[in-house]
């Protein structure tokens, strides 16, 4: 990429981010963060759905009628107190064979579990502690956030590079960066996206029916889990926050949660 061209693409990030920057905040639902998204939602829910038929052809589908039965049930239990903060949602819940202890939704509420995880859900208040954190991200729009995230910093680093050209420490400042903007700006910010999926994931699960103290016992077999593997990646290269971390943090939002829980038969 030569100079002309790097400025240019600078110009062209910059300009974006600046032009977002009047209609890209936006207040993030139950906790009522402010946040700043200039990916447009319905980019973001069609990315979502794209890459969710994507998967159903790539990776094999549960034929287990009561795993799938049970899923849909929790799922539809979240979707619907969840669904007055993302009313455009196209909910589906799938169960994908997987060993890989993981579950995601992506935007616009395509929701896919792994079977590998439901050994340490244990029941269907552990499951929705997962599915509630995970409709979560996608309510809170963390996938547009976190793109928004990416852009500005690549953006910043092309100026970095820019103005860095002429400097004999060019190769030593743009490594700095790079480090620099992981450890500092895109790993919080992904532990912190996390802590707030858990929080609102904890509301929705009470509000709809479940125990929110179910939650804590999922994340003590998850840290189970993971120690039982060998997680012993130092907090600060995170992209979540450790289970120690997520369990004090649920203690103290259980209170708020359980003065919204009401038991459903």
């Amino acid at each position: 990429m030569n100079d002309r061209t790097r400025r240019a693409w600078f110009g062209w990030w910059a300009g974006l981010i600046l032009a977002g920057m009047g209609t890209g905040c936006t207040t993030v639902p139950v906790t009522g963060r402010s946040q700043f998204n200039i990916m447009p939602q319905a980019q973001e829910m069609q990315l979502g759905f794209s890459e969710f038929e994507k998967m159903k052809k790539e990776v094999p589908v549960s034929k287990d009628a009561r795993v799938r039965a049970l899923v849909e049930k929790v799922g539809r239990r979240i979707a619907q107190v969840a669904g007055p903060d993302m009313p455009n949602a196209q909910w589906e819940f799938v169960v994908f064979e997987s060993k890989e202890a993981n579950a995601f939704c992506l935007p616009g509420g395509k929701v896919g579990i792994y079977t590998g995880i439901l050994p340490i859900t244990k029941d269907e208040a552990g499951l929705a502690t997962v599915m509630g954190h995970e409709v979560a991200h996608a309510v809170a729009r963390h996938g547009g956030e976190r793109i928004t995230t990416a852009m500005g910093l690549q953006a910043l680093g092309v100026g970095v590079g820019i103005a860095a050209k002429e400097s004999k420490y060019r190769e030593l400042i743009a490594t700095g960066y790079g480090m620099g903007s992981q450890l500092m700006v895109a790993l919080p910010h992904s532990r912190s996206t996390e802590a707030e999926a858990d929080e609102i994931g904890l509301q929705y699960m009470a509000r709809a029916g479940y125990p929110p103290e179910a939650a804590i016992g999922f994340w003590e077999r998850f840290g189970d889990y993971n120690r039982a593997r060998g997680g012993d990646t130092a907090w600060f290269l995170r992209t979540h926050p450790t289970d120690r971390q997520r369990v004090e943090n649920l203690r103290r939002l259980l209170p708020k949660a359980q003065s919204v829980y009401h038991p459903q038969p």
